[in-house]
Parts: structure tokens; C-alpha cells; sequence
């Protein structure tokens, strides 16, 4: 598996050209965290500033491995506990942990050690990620727009996010039990919505109008494999919390 996600990445990154500051996507950081982990909340507080920073898209995943440590994190998901997993695999780790921020899908550093971190949001600005163009158009229909890549044959997942832009909670038991935090970003959906091939394309999304009202925004993440580098990112602002 590990194998098969390196040759995936890198027969597209053989046809992408690196990306100037102008043309490449924003940096995607994708933090895991939960409401029940002592350490999170330093962490969730550098995402909501990562997420007010230009040329970054910043999402909060909630695990679900923490819940049954006193207090059962009201965002977290097997689907977010799958995705950390997922990466854990790609980029050979030998366990999981919060808080952790995954830079691109290429890298993954603690989430509470900032300076890290900032050395590689700076060195990510050299990869090659391509920019997803989303359109809401005036039925409410989402579209996203996948550019060409030079002739890439080799598939890769497009996953649709649906997140809220902003949760405050009031933590009652576990080791945050009389905290109040707030989160940015709360991923509350992922869903494969198709796959990538290399050749320019537009993929309609499954966001109707009453998941445009619930949500606060969406992002569509290409990368190669299920949890390869990331290839290409956008997001787009719905009517939702916080929006």
C-alpha cells in the first residue's frame, strides 16, 4: 500500500510544474484534535489563526479515539479517526496522536510546537498544488474545476469537506472538564465525491441548499491514492455557523 501511494504521487508531481506564489493553492493544513485531549486546545487555538491567514486553508478533524475517556467530543467522527489513520499509513508513522497538523498530506508535525510548524508552511510554498476553482451558481448548485496536468494518467481521490467556521463548547467532563474552547474550521462531513485522472475537468457537488444553510464552508482536497500528497485544494464560503 505504502508503495503504490509513493508511485501515485510521484507520476502526478512528474507532471505537475512546480507552482509560482501566484498560481499555486493555498497550504493545506488539516489539524486532528479532540475536545477530550489535555494538549488540544493550544493547538486549536493556532488553527483558528492559521485559518484567518491568507494562502492557507485550515480544517479541524475531531477523532473519535478519545471519547471514551470521560467526555465524548460532540464533532468527532470515525470518519476523521479513518482519514488520520489513512495518513498515518501514507507517511509511515507508527502510531497516531493529537494534536497533530498534516501539512499537504506530505508531512505531519505536533500541533502545539508553532515553530515547526511555520518552517513547513514556509517550505510548502515550493510544492506543486494546483488551485480547485469552486462556483456556486444561482440554482445553489456547487461546481468544482480541476485544471489539466500535463497528461497524469494515474487516479487520485477528490473528497468534499463540509465544515462549520466556527464552534464554542463548554467542555463539562474528561481532562478538559471546566474549559471552554473554541474551534475553527469543524470538519462535520467527508465524502469521496469522484476521482481525478490528470485531464481537466468539472465535478458538480453534492451540496444542496439545505447543507449550504447548516454548513459554514466547503473545501475539496485532490490528492494522490485516498491519503497521498495533496494535488490540488479550494474551498468556498456557504451560508452556515460562522459564515
Amino acid at each position: 500500500m505504502r508503495n503504490a501511494l509513493a508511485l501515485t504521487g510521484l507520476a502526478f508531481l512528474l507532471a505537475l510544474t512546480p507552482a509560482s506564489a501566484a498560481e499555486r493553492a493555498p497550504v493545506l493544513v488539516e489539524l486532528f484534535t479532540s475536545e477530550g485531549c489535555s494538549s488540544c486546545p493550544p493547538a486549536d487555538a493556532y488553527l483558528g489563526e492559521l485559518a484567518k491567514r491568507p494562502g492557507v486553508i485550515a480544517l479541524s478533524f475531531h477523532v473519535d479515539y478519545w471519547n471514551r475517556l470521560g467526555w465524548a467530543d460532540p464533532f468527532s467522527s470515525a470518519e476523521a479517526t479513518t482519514r488520520q489513520k489513512g495518513y498515518a499509513e501514507s507517511l509511515k508513522q507508527s502510531y497516531v496522536y493529537t494534536p497533530e497538523m498534516v501539512i499537504d498530506g506530505r508531512v505531519h508535525e505536533a500541533g502545539s510546537r508553532r515553530e515547526k510548524v511555520e518552517a513547513l508552511l514556509s517550505a510548502a510554498r515550493a510544492n506543486a498544488v494546483f488551485p480547485v476553482g469552486l462556483t456556486r451558481k444561482p440554482n445553489g448548485d456547487v461546481e468544482a474545476e480541476l485544471p489539466a496536468a500535463g497528461g497524469a494518467t494515474t487516479d487520485a481521490t477528490v473528497w468534499l469537506v463540509l465544515y462549520d467556521r466556527s464552534q464554542t463548547v463548554a467542555v463539562k467532563n474528561g481532562e478538559n472538564g471546566g474549559r471552554t474552547i473554541t474551534h475553527a474550521n469543524v470538519v462535520r462531513e467527508i465524502r469521496r465525491v469522484g476521482g481525478w485522472n490528470g485531464q481537466a475537468a468539472r465535478l458538480p457537488l453534492p451540496i444542496n441548499a439545505a447543507a449550504a444553510r447548516e454548513r459554514g464552508g466547503a473545501a475539496v482536497i485532490v490528492q494522490a491514492g485516498s491519503y497521498g500528497i495533496v494535488l490540488g485544494v479550494g474551498m468556498l464560503a456557504l451560508d452556515g455557523p460562522g459564515a
